[in-house]
């Protein structure tokens, strides 16, 4: 408990390192937040008379402080336009969730289904495989997971548009929302799901396979393969529990990979989630709401961290 406790700790004192850099480099980002919101057109009395009451006169040190004061009580404050942070953190994360959590499913499925195949054709290499077909998509498992892996999600968005919204006309390139707030029609979801999911697929197979053939090499997997037992059974049993730390280690750190791409993905998609908050909050160099963005994303972050923490645990019990 006192190691956990400690990691926590650390954790959190990352996080709010990383909040205190967010202002800084917003602080240092050309233009002027008073003049965002007022426009052109505004004076500079105006512009001295907004700076006062946003507190931008404040030293950056005390306006740091006066907000994550404020955050520990779970008030994130307001935007330079005057609307409640809380509310549109409510209103706009619940979309970014579903979209995360679905490509985050897929990930998990699919990398697990791709390299547990992938690595019974080494754990168990006495099998036959007699089918043609089974041996090209063995040979093409490698550069296709390696090309997957190395291309950004922007990049597998903008293809992916090309080729199923205007080329064939198959699915939308462009996200309505109802008065929920989210997707009107669920194809809307299949595109930029594809888009956080295939990067992470490609990189998650890789580490499912390698973490695989690396713990079939333990002597108790031999024994198993020589007294006949199937593949299927060596892997989910012998081979399979040994290998979950590094796999759940992966599968949590894709989380982060998965939250950072959808703000992305989603302003391409014009998707209805904290991806256009945060654009329109870079726009005016609205501090508060970029770091309470980040806030909530880290927090996310740190929990599934700590999930895959206690599914280590469980997994490496009773082990020397």
């Amino acid at each position: 408990m006192i190691p956990f406790a400690r990691l926590l700790v650390r954790r959190l004192a990352l996080l709010i390192v990383l909040l205190a850099t967010v202002f800084v480099v917003v602080d240092l980002l050309p233009g002027n937040t008073a003049r965002a919101v007022l426009g052109r057109d505004a004076t500079p009395n105006q512009i001295a008379a907004k700076e006062r009451e946003l507190g931008l006169d404040h030293p950056l040190p005390q306006r740091f402080w006066d907000w994550i004061s404020a955050v520990l009580t779970g008030d994130f404050g307001h935007t330079a336009r005057g609307r409640s942070i809380n509310e549109l953190l409510v209103d706009k994360f619940p979309p970014t969730l579903l979209l995360g959590g679905l490509a985050l499913t897929l990930t998990v499925v699919a990398s697990l289904l791709l390299g547990l195949w992938w690595a019974g054709r080494r754990v168990a290499p006495e099998v036959p495989i007699t089918s043609l077909i089974r041996q090209g998509a063995v040979r093409l498992l490698q550069p296709t997971t390696t090309i997957a892996a190395a291309i950004p999600e922007f990049v597998v968005a903008t293809l992916l548009i090309l080729v199923f919204a205007l080329a064939a006309g198959w699915l939308p390139a462009v996200t309505i929302t109802d008065r929920s707030g989210f997707p009107a029609s669920p194809d809307m979801l299949v595109l930029p799901v594809l888009a956080l999911a295939i990067p992470q697929i490609g990189w998650n197979t890789r580490v499912v396979r390698a973490a695989m053939v690396d713990a079939a090499q333990a002597p108790h997997v031999e024994s198993a393969v020589l007294d006949g037992i199937s593949t299927r059974a060596v892997l989910l049993r012998h081979v399979l529990p040994f290998a979950l730390p590094t796999i759940v280690a992966s599968f949590a750190t894709t989380v982060g990979m998965v939250l950072g791409g959808s703000l992305v993905v989603e302003t391409i998609f014009n998707y209805p989630g904290l991806g256009a908050l945060l654009a329109g909050s870079v726009a005016d160099r609205d501090v508060s709401l970029i770091a309470s963005v980040v806030a909530l994303s880290g927090a996310v972050i740190m929990c599934m961290l700590a999930v895959a923490d206690g599914i280590r645990a469980w997994s490496l019990r009773g082990r020397g």
